[in-house]
């Protein structure tokens, strides 16, 4: 089942963006959605036009960049945590079901962490986290 929209909150954990960053993109016509209720929400195709849209592009892959690199410096870790890098070739459906599940195991794990990347058809995903967040995550997608 495809999810039906994505709101704001989903859509700064997928990017790295801010909110405030996406609002700023909503009012220069990049990002697209409605304001329903006063909550903004986003279409799978609002998202995927969004995060393949050549203006947006390199900044999602800079922040996913120093996702990996901010995982790696940080010296002091409490506890275990992985990070793991999927790149995978998805439909556009496929990045929706993915982006799906994903929300949802976010919503799950405070603690958790989640950066995208899609460009022509490659979908690169990173996940960092607690350790069983993230090999439930990942495990839980491959077993469906």
């Amino acid at each position: 089942m495809t999810k039906e929209f994505y709101t704001i909150n989903e859509v700064s954990t997928m990017t790295g963006f801010t909110t405030r960053s996406l609002r700023n993109y909503i009012q220069s016509g990049i990002l697209n959605g409605e304001k329903i209720d006063g909550i903004w929400q986003f279409s799978p195709a609002d998202f995927e036009a969004f995060i393949s849209d050549p203006n947006v592009a390199p900044g999602i892959k800079t922040k996913n960049n120093y996702a990996v690199y901010d995982f790696l410096s940080e010296d002091d870790k409490k506890n275990n945590e992985i990070c793991i890098i999927l790149d995978l070739k998805f439909s556009a459906d496929e990045v929706s079901e993915f982006n799906d599940y994903i929300c949802g195991a976010m919503n799950n794990c405070s603690a958790g962490k989640m950066k995208m990347e899609f460009k022509n058809g490659n979908l690169r995903a990173i996940i960092s986290g607690p350790e069983d967040f993230v090999l439930d995550t990942v495990n839980g997608w491959y077993r469906k």
